[in-house]
């Protein structure tokens, strides 16, 4: 973290407990409707109406420098291009790693032999696409010569 993030990031804190402070200091709507019968105190530190000015003014200043940082602080979140989190460091891992490719299982073999020696009323669900037998209707048959891994499109 640089050195102008950092103290951007200060000010964003500051400013954000001071709007809380400010606000908390500040005159309620219905205050005056109390003190109009009786309610005791209804000025506060800066007079009964100069303090509304100065507090709403401040906290006006206060909440633009935070909306600012705010700002600043998400233009240099967008800087870092490289992820830093642990999940987005586990998913750049997976995929750099190939995955392993395992040649064709004694089951799928049988299963090609069991469809090509099938009935000829088989369903068409239980042959092997690319297989010597019926071809069911809408499928190409193999081409002469080739075995049916090479027939398959990369």
């Amino acid at each position: 973290m640089s050195l102008l993030q950092t103290l951007v990031l200060v000010l964003h804190v500051l400013a954000a407990i001071a709007i809380c402070g400010f606000v908390l200091l500040q005159h309620g709507k219905g205050a005056d409707m109390g003190a109009a019968f009786g309610g005791g105190s209804s000025g506060s530190l800066f007079g009964a109406s100069g303090s509304a000015n100065f507090l709403s003014r401040t906290t006006a200043v206060l909440a633009a420098i935070f909306f600012t940082t705010s700002v600043a602080l998400t233009w240099f979140a967008s800087q870092h291009g490289a992820p830093v989190g642990v999940m987005e460091k586990a998913a750049a891992e997976q995929s750099a790693v190939p995955a392993p490719t395992a040649p064709a299982s004694k089951s799928s073999v049988d299963a090609a032999g069991k469809a090509a020696s099938g009935a000829a009323g088989a369903p068409a669900s239980d042959q092997v696409p690319g297989a010597a037998g019926p071809a069911s209707p809408g499928t190409a048959a193999p081409a002469p010569g080739k075995t049916p891994a090479e027939e398959v499109p990369k």
